[in-house]
């Protein structure tokens, strides 16, 4: 069940400022006072007039509340905005944090778009919930109380008109200020929408070229912001209606005011003076009452953005396991996985019974055809996900049992797509070990075969990559992961099809590379062109996400079909038959 954020969702964000916030509560209730002194010191200046005394005290001191009101409300303004403009870097920082933080299976099962929208449209959203907003109803809440307090003394009557002039306008306000809370999250839902589809547009931008997609995409980004535009365009309606209902409180109360204390002023019930300090006090009544309305629509556009923040904060984090490193079983399989399933939530079974162990010091390759699970085995190693039964043990311990800094130190990890982070080479290569020295840096370029590149780079290692690593080939890409790989030192390397991009000449040079890094720690493979692992110590072969069959390369050309089937469609041995 969605919980609806209020303002104690707010509170976390404005806990660091309370400081400054308490120094802005001060300033509020100065410049009130000031404020609210004006209105008593304009009287004492039009009585002193009337009975012929003299006024260079009360006016001395109207210019001090006037001038001293505007220093304190600009002072007081300032401080507000840095203050907001903190909330803002705080939210962003933290949620930013969080997301980076979220199990894998979050981000696969949600847009990236959508989650960008949500660290950038919707927390620039609490600047104006906290500025206009919150601190705004405050300050008119003082201002409203003090001069409903002075009107009372001054003349209840007229100040019962007033009231009850300006209660029509506030019913309507609060009505409608449900209904904009609500369309101010679903516009913000569909800006999400609208960020998502600009970012997979942006992401695949060279296929939607050679596809002549242009207008197509440009179709669904279009219908994705008409969709924000119409959302944003039903809460600017309801808010609008905010404007002319504050208006008529404004002009009805002043016209009523002025009809009735003239009235009055006739009668003699009512001096010269007490009207026009009631009517000064009206418009520090009205005036701020109407600000604080309109603040408190803006307060609810601002809480339907925290929804959408909230919603993300609310997602439990990537559980850290342990904090004290656990020792490992010297002796046992550096990995070993026993009778492991794993079906993802919306899907059926991908492993089912898959057990295999990998001595330390060895090589493993995972072989099979496409959607065989071998990917999935590195997901679990690296606990992107966890099993869904049986275990997975790194040095005779459970996986689970282990904290996840100390794991994934064991590990080291080239994913299939190889991705580059923008950036340079240099900040691509300290990624996982931003301790490396220069030596270690060159010795590494050069074990990957990426010194061609380095060398005809503008900067070298301080070249940047482009966004995505778009500035260079796919292969250079794969190379520059496995460096990045190879720098940590990790005890068990998982290459997830390391070559698959690569051509024959850097194949070889890569083979080398693995070869001399092979011999202290332990290598896993998946790979799909078998070249690359007739050499290894045992290559396990999968098939609908079970082992069908284990052993080393000659071993398996002679025990199981499917890999020499394999093998033949890839050459390695003559097609049967």
């Amino acid at each position: 069940m969605e919980t609806r954020v209020g303002l104690r969702h707010l509170l976390p964000y404005l806990r660091p400022h309370r400081r400054t916030l308490a120094l802005v509560a001060a300033l509020t209730v100065v410049g009130s006072g000031l404020a609210l002194a004006s209105p008593l010191l304009t009287r004492e200046v039009l009585d002193a007039v009337r009975e012929g005394r003299p006024t260079g005290r009360a006016v001395l001191l109207l210019l001090v509340s006037v001038v001293g009101g505007a220093l304190v409300g600009g002072f007081e303004r300032y401080l507000l905005q840095r203050t907001a403009e903190g909330v803002v870097l705080g939210a962003r920082t933290g949620l930013a944090a969080h997301l980076l933080r979220l199990p894998v299976a979050e981000h696969d099962a949600r847009r990236s778009g959508d989650l960008l929208s949500r660290v950038g449209a919707d927390t620039t959203q609490l600047h104006a919930a906290v500025t206009s907003g919150l601190f705004q109803l405050a300050s008119g809440a003082v201002i409203v109380s003090g001069a409903v307090v002075a009107m009372a003394v001054l003349d209840p009557a007229l100040l019962a008109v007033t009231l009850l002039s300006v209660g029509v306008a506030i019913g309507l306000v609060v009505s409608v200020s449900r209904r904009v809370r609500l369309l101010s999250t679903l516009a913000q839902a569909r800006v999400g929408d609208m960020t998502a589809a600009v970012e997979r547009s942006l992401g695949a931008v060279r296929t939607i070229r050679a596809s002549s997609a242009e207008e197509r995409e440009t179709a669904s980004v279009a219908g994705s912001a008409r969709a924000a535009y119409d959302a944003g365009l039903r809460a600017a309606r309801l808010m609008a209606l905010v404007s002319p209902a504050s208006s008529l409180a404004v002009q009805g109360s002043f016209l009523l005011v002025l009809a009735l204390g003239g009235a009055r002023v006739a009668r003699g019930d009512l001096t010269v003076a007490d009207l026009v300090a009631f009517v000064l006090y009206l418009f520090l009544l009205v005036l701020p009452l109407a600000q604080a309305l309109q603040a408190w629509t803006t307060l609810q556009a601002g809480l339907g953005a925290l929804q959408r923040v909230e919603e993300v904060r609310a997602l439990p984090a990537e559980d850290p396991g342990g904090a004290e490193p656990v020792a490992l079983d010297p002796a046992a399989p550096l990995l070993e996985l026993r009778d492991v399933d794993f079906a993802y939530a919306a899907g059926g079974p991908v492993l089912s019974g898959v057990s295999f162990a990998i001595p330390r010091g060895t090589r493993t390759a995972l072989v099979g055809p496409s959607g065989a699970g071998k990917s999935t085995v590195l997901a679990l190693v690296e606990r992107f996900y966890d099993v869904t039964a049986g275990s997975l043990l790194v040095g005779g311990t459970d996986v689970r049992a282990l904290p996840r800094t100390q794991l994934r130190g064991l590990l080291g990890y080239v994913e299939q797509e190889a991705p580059a982070l923008a950036g340079s080479l240099r900040d691509n290569l300290l990624l996982a070990a931003p301790g490396a020295t220069e030596a270690e840096l060159q010795a590494v370029v050069d074990a990957v075969n990426l010194r061609e590149l380095v060398d005809r780079a503008p900067a070298g290692l301080d070249s940047e990559v482009g966004d995505g690593g778009v500035l260079l080939s796919g292969g250079e890409r794969q190379r520059l992961a496995i460096a990045r790989s190879l720098l940590s030192a990790p005890p068990l390397l998982l290459l997830d099809e390391p070559t698959s991009n690569l051509d024959s000449r850097n194949e070889a040079a890569l083979r080398t590379a693995v070869d001399a890094v092979a011999r202290d720690r332990t290598l896993l493979v998946v790979a799909h062109r078998l070249s690359t692992v007739v050499d290894a110590d045992q290559i396990v072969v999968l098939e609908g996400g079970r082992v069908v069959a284990v052993g080393r390369h000659d071993e398996l050309l002679e025990t199981s079909p499917l890999y020499r089937e394999l093998a033949a469609h890839q050459l390695l041995v003559p097609a049967a038959g």
